[in-house]
């Protein structure tokens, strides 16, 4: 860190791409500004991370990572894991289980007997800890702004649990305090709609003058679920831009992006927040299930 700020063109619009997928090849993306609290500071008590979500989870693969690098144990919780995937490991559940994570029944979770040693994460790391990477990312973003004398930024990311765009609007608020710039976050809720991505945000900040903005997309999308034009706009950017998105957050991202054209009134920043080491099991679903799309008949 700092990530470098591109210029590209996609959909008819010239736009800027800040590559947080680029921050490391381990240790990259919003879970890299999300978990840098655990990352940077001493926690001489503790001997094991536990956490919880889905069997592809980033955040899982991170804190596999961060766990390993500390020294500490990994409990990993998930609702279930398919026998396919328990005889056949790969993506980010592979590469977690390869740095020592163990992995628990979610049911079980309950049973966890609180103390010192232990480090609870929340799912996706949605809890206060979190804005201390952010906030830095948005120092990023507020500097770049200043040096290209942009005076009004639209910064649009896709959102899980929402903590990266909530704790983005609300520093990027703070540090265009008492100045001319103004640095506006949108973002769209890939795992539910925006009612409980709004929830999701209370969780963390109860003043909604902090929140950023939520945008839609005409068709519900049900996370995980592959999609014909999730494919063919993955596909697209990855031809017209040569940069390789994730492929559970980003197609919608950009579909939701691209139907609200207004965001692109003032200079728009899209942020790149990794995630691509999951495409290793994404993918091989999507290109099975649409064999008639590849690069050649997207054109």
């Amino acid at each position: 860190m700092p990530s470098t700020i591109e210029s590209i063109s996609f959909g008819g619009h010239e736009l800027f791409l800040k590559r947080d997928d680029l921050i490391h090849s381990d240790f990259s993306g919003n879970k890299a500004r999300k978990f840098h609290y655990f990352l940077v500071n001493d926690f001489p008590n503790i001997q094991k991370v536990i956490s919880y979500g889905s069997n592809q989870s980033n955040a899982m693969y991170s804190l596999s990572l961060l766990a390993k690098m500390k020294g500490w144990e990994f409990d990993y919780f998930v609702d279930h894991i398919s026998k396919y995937l328990q005889e056949n490991p790969q993506g980010n559940f592979k590469a977690a289980l390869e740095n020592g994570m163990k992995i628990q029944d979610k049911n079980k979770i309950a049973d966890i007997q609180v103390s010192d040693e232990i480090l609870f994460i929340e799912e996706g790391g949605r809890q206060s800890e979190s804005e201390y990477g952010i906030s830095m990312l948005a120092e990023e973003i507020w500097e770049w702004q200043q040096e290209q004398n942009i005076e009004t930024l639209n910064v649009f990311l896709p959102s899980g649990t929402g903590t990266t765009a909530l704790f983005l609007q609300k520093n990027s608020l703070l540090l265009n305090k008492n100045t001319h710039f103004k640095t506006k976050i949108f973002t769209t809720p890939c795992v539910g709609d925006a009612g409980y991505l709004k929830k999701q945000f209370l969780e963390l900040e109860s003043d909604e003058s902090l929140h950023p903005t939520i945008v839609e997309s005409q068709k519900r999308f049900h996370f995980g679920k592959l999609y014909r034009e999730y494919y063919k706009i993955w596909l697209e950017l990855r031809h017209q831009t040569g940069v390789e998105f994730d492929l559970l957050y980003d197609p919608k991202g950009w579909l939701v992006l691209l139907d609200h054209t207004e965001i692109f009134m003032h200079p728009t920043l899209y942020l790149h927040q990794g995630g691509v080491l999951g495409n290793a099991s994404m993918l091989p679903r999507y290109r099975r299930k649409f064999k008639d799309m590849n690069f050649e008949n997207i054109l």
